[in-house]
């Protein structure tokens, strides 16, 4: 998990670098279609073709995808837009959409206490854009707040097909999709790029986010998602950690009190999630749910 947190904190530097150059539809084409060479790598090693491809639901990949690539371009786009920090701390408000979204669309049952928490999450960030102040109409604020909830309905989606489907069928069908979709766009966009440099800098986004993403469905099969899942939250330290490095950005004070707020609520939504799992599911060997 850890191994997943810096591949994509790495990524997501190298978009807000090149975003500052180049259309960010074309750094999430990148992204994407060179993302299938370590998910191509992986499904040849594990499995097979013929295992990955087959599929039960076709038109939920189809939908997990379009939400997925609009929650990704949202999330690129904030990062030109804010801070790297703050643009990573408000999209760690999608668990808080997701336990709200999880009652209408999953037909969970969510109780006090989380519901308790989701409040609480969101208290934290309104203490991050200050709604009494500039953040409620600051563009990047709404645009990663968009990307946070169209990520919560990526998140259901996952979920609904991880009941029939394999965890590479889902992340191919997900790379392969969105990056034909954005094939068809490039030609309205497309900036060639000025050097090798560039190039492989845009090439190497897609192999981190992939490797990512590889990395994390690994982590979520070794162990159950409470103790893997709260390492997440070291993207946030990694976001700082960078945007101070590269950019001279400095988190200020209603922004780290407000991360704070969401990352507890979060991390208790999962614990709660996790005690429900278990109480309503027999022992299983080897453990682990995610």
């Amino acid at each position: 998990m850890l191994g997943s947190v810096l591949l994509f904190s790495l990524m997501n530097v190298l978009v807000k670098l090149l975003s500052e150059t180049y259309p960010v539809i074309e750094v999430t084409f990148f992204r994407n279609a060179m993302a299938l060479i370590p998910v191509a790598v992986v499904i040849s090693l594990q499995g097979g073709w013929i295992n990955s491809l087959r599929t039960e639901r076709p038109m939920g990949h189809v939908w997990r995808s379009v939400v997925g690539l609009t929650a990704m371009s949202l999330t690129f786009w904030s990062f030109s837009l804010l801070p790297l920090g703050d643009a990573v701390a408000l999209n760690f408000s999608a668990p808080l959409f997701l336990t709200a979204l999880s009652v209408p669309l999953l037909g969970e049952k969510v109780g006090i206490h989380r519901w308790s928490a989701v409040l609480v999450g969101f208290v934290g960030v309104l203490i991050m854009v200050r709604p009494s102040g500039e953040m409620l109409t600051h563009l990047g604020a709404l645009v990663a707040l968009g990307a946070a909830f169209c990520q919560s309905f990526a998140m259901v989606a996952i979920r609904q097909l991880s009941k029939t489907e394999h965890a590479n069928t889902i992340v191919f069908y997900f790379t392969a999709i969105t990056t034909l979709i954005l094939a068809l766009v490039m030609p309205f966009v497309w900036i060639t790029p000025h050097n090798l440099t560039d190039l492989a800098l845009l090439s190497a986004t897609g192999v981190l986010g992939g490797g990512a993403q590889l990395f994390l469905t690994r982590a979520y099969s070794l162990a159950p998602a409470a103790v893997v899942a709260p390492f997440n939250y070291a993207a946030l330290l990694w976001a700082v950690l960078f945007g101070w490095m590269l950019w001279g950005e400095m988190p200020t004070l209603h922004m780290v009190l407000g991360a704070a707020v969401v990352a507890v609520s979060g991390l208790y939504i999962l614990h709660r999630e996790t005690r429900r799992r278990l109480q309503s599911s027999p022992p299983a060997m080897g453990g682990g749910g995610g």
